[in-house]
């Protein structure tokens, strides 16, 4: 949930990077651009310091009123420019080596895109909706962030208002993601994915998720959030799972 899953943002493996972006306001409208270094390889720890493996993204954001409550609709495109690894090509080589099937071995400077939105609507005060959707270009392997070539997810967000605790807040949401054929072929052949890893999918399909949890506020300043994850078929694997995820997060502001 902590994106659009099919949105490959430009990072290190630390969520870092540098870049410059611009905004550009006119009434309802918002339109966003800018330029951001990629990673060495796919999910290093270091950037590439020559800024020759980049991304550009852009946006463009509708703000609303529906039924008088406010909402806004949002389009992101993302555009890398880097040396992505084919899944069809790796599959051809690994048929005639042997080997598992291995993106860095036919990694070529080409482009990977993606396009996804996002939709915030407040249903009534202190209860919110919000709904993304996401694809990716899924015959190349992804560069920072992750291993889904389509992604839809929804839920809800309500204010702890309407109980008396105005510092809380309710969340529940679902998402379901998806790779390509050629992807799944790929790590059933022996292939590992940026994140997921496998090396055996014999049975695929799509991976759904369910997360509730509930941010209680201790004191000014401070929240504690307890989370629960459902996962049916994690890595898109069928033979898997289901699997019950437990966190908690502590955060505070000052």
């Amino acid at each position: 949930m902590v994106d659009t899953g099919t949105y490959d943002y430009a990072a290190d493996s630390w969520d870092y990077t540098y870049g410059v972006a611009a905004e550009w306001y006119t009434g309802p409208w918002t339109l966003r651009g800018g330029i951001f270094d990629l990673s060495v390889v796919p999910d290093s720890p270091e950037l590439d310091p020559r800024f020759s493996q980049f991304q550009l993204d852009g946006e463009i954001e509708r703000r609303y009123q529906l039924w008088q409550q406010p909402g806004k609709i949002a389009v992101t495109g993302f555009l890398s420019r880097a040396r992505f690894g084919s899944y069809a090509d790796a599959i051809r080589l690994s048929q005639q080596t042997g080997e598992p099937p291995d993106l860095e071995a036919v990694a070529n400077y080409t482009t990977r895109e993606g396009v996804s939105l996002n939709l915030e609507q407040q249903i009534v005060p202190n209860v919110g909706f919000f709904l993304r959707a996401g694809i990716a270009n899924g015959d190349l392997g992804p560069w920072d962030f992750t291993d889904i070539d389509r992604t839809v997810a929804a839920g809800f967000s309500i204010s702890g208002k309407q109980w008396g605790r105005p510092g809380d807040t309710w969340g529940i949401a679902g998402v379901v993601n998806g790779i390509t054929k050629i992807h799944q072929e790929f790590l059933n052949d022996g292939g590992l994915g940026l994140i997921i890893g496998d090396g055996k999918l014999p049975h695929p399909g799509p991976e759904g998720i369910f997360e509730t949890y509930y941010s209680y506020e201790l004191a000014k300043n401070w929240w504690l959030g307890p989370d629960y994850q459902f996962v049916v078929d994690p890595g898109y694997n069928r033979d898997r799972g289901p699997v019950s995820v437990l966190g908690a997060r502590l955060h505070t502001e000052f």
